[in-house]
C-alpha cells in the first residue's frame, strides 16, 4: 500500500480512538513490525497534533509463533513507565496476554494492536453499526450463566460462565484503560474454572491459529474439567498434538475464551490470500464460533502460559441459558 494511503487510514482509525492534540501517544515497534507501519502511524498521530514518538524494541530471542505473552518490554522498567504515562499506545509488537499489557492498561493507557496486513485493514475500518452489534451480542453473553455449543459435525460443549468479564472487540479503543485490535468485530468470555466439559469437533475447513491452518479433516477434542484431555483424528490431529506439546506446559490445554463474530465484511478464507494475517478475518466472520485455549491474564486470571490457540469454527449453534444466539453459523440478532 502507498505510504500516504496508510497514513490516511491510520489517521481515520486514531480519530475513532479519540486521539486529540492534548494527548500523548507512543508507537511501540520492533525489528519484526510490519514494514512502514511505525512511520505511517507516527505521521498519522502527528497529523492529528498528538504529542507522539516511536519506542523501538527488539524481539525476544527464540520467540515462537503463538507465544503470546513473551514481549520485548518484559523487564524494561523505563519502557513500561513510558507506556504507562502515555494516553494512547499503538502496539505493533503484540503485547497481548502479557503482564506488561495488564500493567499498562491498569494505568489508564489505551492500547490499539495493529498487526494485520494493509489489505485487511483497508477492508475493515470500524463502523458505529458494528460497534453496536458487538455491544448487543456482548450484553447477551454478559447476562448468561451457561453456554453450550453444538454442531452437525459432533460438537457438544458445555460451560458455566460469569466469573470472568466479557471482552468486546469492535476495532478501536476510545476509553481509558481499554484495549482493542484493529480490525475486530467479535466478543468473548472465559469459562468458570474447571466448569467446561464435552466435545469439540473441529470440522474440515475450520481454522487453527497460530498454525494458520484450515483443517483438511475433522479433529475431535475431548474436554473434561476445563482442559483438553484428548486430541483425536488423522494427520491434522497429530499436527495439533505436536503444537500443544511443543509448549511443554499443561496450562496450554486449558479452555480459554469462547464467543462469536458479527462482521459481514470479513472473509473466513482470507488467510489463503493473506498468509501473513493473524486470522482476524476468521475471528470476526459473522456467525463463526471461536474456541480457544491458554492464558487468561487479561481478565484477571493466573494462567500465564505462552501456548495460545484460537480455533474459529463454522456451522455451529451457540446457546446462552438454552437460548440460541447463533444457529448453524447464522447470528440471531433479535
Amino acid at each position: 500500500m502507498e505510504a500516504d494511503k496508510l497514513v490516511k487510514l491510520f489517521q481515520a482509525e486514531f480519530e475513532l480512538c479519540k486521539v486529540t492534540p492534548a494527548q500523548s501517544a507512543i508507537v511501540l515497534s520492533s525489528d519484526k513490525s510490519r514494514e512502514g507501519y511505525a512511520a505511517a502511524a507516527l505521521q498519522a498521530l502527528l497529523n492529528i497534533g498528538a504529542k507522539a514518538f516511536e519506542l523501538r524494541t527488539v524481539t525476544p530471542p527464540g520467540r515462537k509463533d503463538g507465544s503470546v505473552g513473551n514481549t520485548p518490554v518484559a523487564g524494561n522498567r523505563v519502557a513500561l513507565e513510558a507506556l504507562k504515562a502515555a494516553d494512547f499506545v499503538v502496539d505493533l509488537v503484540f503485547l497481548l496476554h502479557s503482564p506488561e499489557q495488564a500493567e499498562v492498561l491498569a494505568a489508564g493507557t489505551r492500547i490499539l494492536l495493529v498487526v494485520e496486513p494493509p489489505s485487511v485493514l483497508m477492508r475493515h475500518l470500524p463502523t458505529e453499526e458494528l460497534r453496536l452489534s458487538v455491544k448487543r451480542g456482548a450484553a447477551k453473553l454478559r447476562k448468561a450463566r451457561q453456554l453450550r455449543v453444538t454442531s452437525e459435525a459432533g460438537t457438544d460443549l458445555h460451560m458455566k460462565i460469569g466469573d470472568y468479564p466479557v471482552i468486546e472487540q469492535y476495532g478501536f479503543t476510545d476509553e481509558p484503560g481499554r484495549w482493542d485490535h484493529f480490525p475486530s468485530a467479535f466478543f468473548y468470555t472465559w469459562p468458570n474454572e474447571g466448569d467446561t466439559h464435552g466435545r469439540v469437533v473441529l470440522n474440515k475447513g475450520d481454522l487453527v491459529w497460530p498454525l494458520n491452518k484450515y483443517l483438511d479433516a475433522p479433529v475431535t477434542l475431548t474436554v473434561e474439567g476445563g482442559y483438553i484431555r484428548k486430541i483425536e483424528g488423522g494427520l491434522d490431529a497429530e499436527m495439533l498434538r505436536d503444537a500443544f506439546e511443543s509448549f511443554n506446559d499443561p496450562e496450554a490445554y486449558a479452555v480459554a475464551h469462547m464467543g462469536w463474530g458479527v462482521d459481514p465484511r470479513s472473509k473466513f478464507d482470507a488467510l489463503l490470500s493473506e498468509p501473513s494475517s493473524v486470522g482476524n478475518d476468521a475471528r470476526s466472520f459473522s456467525g463463526n464460533v471461536q474456541f480457544s485455549t491458554g492464558p487468561n491474564l487479561e481478565v484477571g486470571g493466573t494462567r500465564a502460559t505462552l501456548g495460545h490457540f484460537d480455533m474459529p469454527m463454522l456451522g455451529c449453534t451457540l446457546l446462552l441459558d438454552d437460548q440460541p444466539v447463533v444457529i448453524n453459523g447464522q447470528v440471531v440478532e433479535n
